[in-house]
């Protein structure tokens, strides 16, 4: 009954278009409220949740983004990346691609890549003979690498719910993610194949190339400071995030000068509003774990669960198949916190590594983003490219395809993902 309560309370909620985060706590309150737990453990378990150090990290890596997307960054990785590629054929999809993945690096998040990359990217795309839709597709698609590509706040969540090592999950992030970009690559391309309308740039000379390189250049360090901080073991992941917002403010403010004094009351209040926002999921969101824990339908659904097959691969495969539904409806930080009291059972009984859980939990997650009905990229890049939703929709089945394609070798085969985790 506990369990019917729970999720048919949070479903209602969210078919009445309430927003994840209160549907989250209603839902968790009526159900302890029909257990007799003391509503103090409402206040307790809130606090519980937020109460990590790891989550320290997602205010400052949304200030980080915030910041880089201020100060330029986004139009000198386009510029540099077209001199690169932009001459090849699929060129223009190739600098999508790449700009996204360089730029998720710096946000880590799948919704601020797309906005801070479309105004650019979608009418570049159209002039160079795309189509609107297969762009702001591809756009969005991309945008979602965001939360796979390190550094990602879904990490930092997925850790601060599972003890894993931040450091490890960053690492074991970036074949999968660029696995996921060389599949919407090919998405993009098959979606234009017959468009004979497609323009390329020409090719740039060695001195074109080095300016833009040049120009780049404090972007694309930006990644690399943080990221190999981390591995080096200079600092911690969430001291890496403070690194990131001081490193972004003095490229902003004295090497590219477009960020001035009287913008960082603006800066801190997009940051400020950004994090609160994952901040309320992410209390509302552990006040739903804990009821799913005491009332005991986590063990229940877990057992339910291993009593339909006790095949490996069986189980991975179902364990997607939950995690892409629920990524069409909730973002990666709710579903985490929703399913992985869940799931963890499972996983520890099939003997899987938590860092390959993470990883192909969290590329499930991406592809959500642009999964209708509420893949939130889809209408991020809707808003950003001028056209209507139904109008991506109608163009997001191929990357859809590829992106799942992606996923199934992600899952199947763990050493991409502990390639790198293993060498370190």
């Amino acid at each position: 009954m506990e369990g019917l309560i729970l999720f048919g309370v949070f479903l209602l909620l969210v078919f009445l278009n309430v927003n994840i985060a209160t549907s989250l706590a209603v839902s968790s309150i009526l159900t302890l409220m029909y257990m007799g737990q003391p509503l103090t453990m409402v206040s307790s378990s809130i606090y519980t949740a937020m109460n990590k150090y790891a989550l320290l990290a997602i205010p400052f890596f949304i200030l980080a983004g915030v910041i880089m997307d201020k100060a330029g960054i986004s139009s000198r990785l386009i510029r540099f990346a077209r001199v690169m590629v932009g001459h090849r054929k699929s060129g223009m999809i190739s600098v999508t691609v790449i700009v996204c993945c360089f730029f998720a690096a710096i946000s880590g998040s799948g919704p601020a890549t797309v906005a801070a990359l479309g105004a650019i990217l979608i009418p570049a795309m159209t002039s160079s003979g795309y189509d609107k839709g297969v762009s702001s597709a591809l756009l969005a698609s991309s945008g979602a690498i965001g939360i796979i590509i390190p550094p990602s706040i879904a990490y930092v969540v997925y850790a601060s719910i599972t003890g894993t090592s931040v450091a490890k999950l960053f690492m074991g992030g970036w074949v999968p993610g660029i696995l996921l970009g060389v599949s919407y690559v090919v998405a993009a391309s098959w979606s234009s194949r017959n468009n004979k309308n497609i323009v390329r740039d020409e090719k740039a000379s060695p001195k074109e190339r080095w300016d833009a390189f040049k120009d780049a250049l404090w972007g694309l360090l930006m990644p690399v400071i943080i990221l190999g901080g981390i591995y080096g073991g200079i600092f911690t992941p969430t001291e890496a995030a403070g690194v990131a917002v001081v490193y972004g403010l003095i490229v902003g403010m004295f090497v590219y000068r477009e960020i001035k004094p009287r913008h960082l009351g603006q800066l801190f209040m997009e940051s400020a509003v950004g994090s609160a926002t994952v901040m309320f999921i992410v209390a509302c969101a552990g006040l739903f774990t804990y009821t799913l824990s005491v009332s005991g339908v986590a063990v229940s659904m877990s057992d339910a669960i291993l009593s339909v097959s006790q095949n490996k691969l069986v189980l991975m495969l179902i364990i997607n198949v939950i995690f892409l539904i629920a990524g069409c409806f909730v973002d990666a930080n709710s579903a985490f916190y929703i399913l992985i009291p869940i799931t963890m059972p499972i996983a520890r009984h099939l003997n899987i590594d938590p860092v390959h859980l993470g990883v192909f939990l969290t590329v499930n997650l991406a592809i959500g983003q642009i999964t209708p009905p509420v893949g939130v990229n889809l209408y991020a890049a809707a808003a950003v490219g001028n056209i209507s939703a139904g109008e991506i929709i109608r163009k997001i089945t191929p990357f859809i395809i590829c992106g799942i394609i992606a996923l199934m070798i992600i899952t199947y085969i763990p050493q991409l993902t502990m390639l790198f985790v293993n060498i370190l």
